[in-house]
């Protein structure tokens, strides 16, 4: 990880790759054909209401090569904010060399030096099983909590 670089976006050149990443992921991961142009409102909503989310990248010589979307919940248990990780996706010639992990570490040590933030949470596709490995070898642990949703 030595050569790249992790930092929380802000330039908002990147909104396009960032869209083109959700889009490529979507398709990848659940054979959803996402509309371009709605993923392009939704990642500048965020670089718009900061309040709501960031993303962090990694890049590899200014080239943008993983993004992921960080979500604020508010928890009143804890008197803080717990950050969703959503939204992952690594170019596939970076994939299996440590990047996630290294974002992973980044965003943890942030919520570890701070008080306001109380810990990250994710959600994983059940049959998922590389990516299940991957959070519980980084110490995440599988909670007792089952999902339900309802979208539109």
């Amino acid at each position: 990880m030595s050569n790249y670089t992790i930092k929380v976006a802000s330039d908002r050149s990147l909104i396009n790759t960032i869209a083109e990443f959700q889009v490529n992921m979507a398709m990848e991961t659940e054979d959803l054909s996402l509309d371009l142009d709605t993923v392009k409102k939704g990642v500048q909503h965020i670089f718009d209401n900061q309040s709501l989310g960031r993303y962090v990248i990694v890049e590899d010589n200014g080239k943008c090569i993983a993004s992921m979307l960080n979500l604020y919940e508010w928890s009143d248990w804890r008197c803080g904010n717990v950050i969703w990780i959503h939204s992952l996706f690594v170019i596939e010639e970076y994939r299996r060399k440590g990047i996630f992990s290294a974002m992973y570490e980044f965003v943890k040590n942030e919520v570890e030096s701070s008080d306001e933030l109380m810990g990250l949470r994710l959600y994983v596709e059940k049959n998922n099983d590389r990516a299940q490995k991957t959070y519980k070898a980084m110490g995440m642990t599988k909670e007792h909590y089952d999902m339900y949703e309802w979208l539109k």
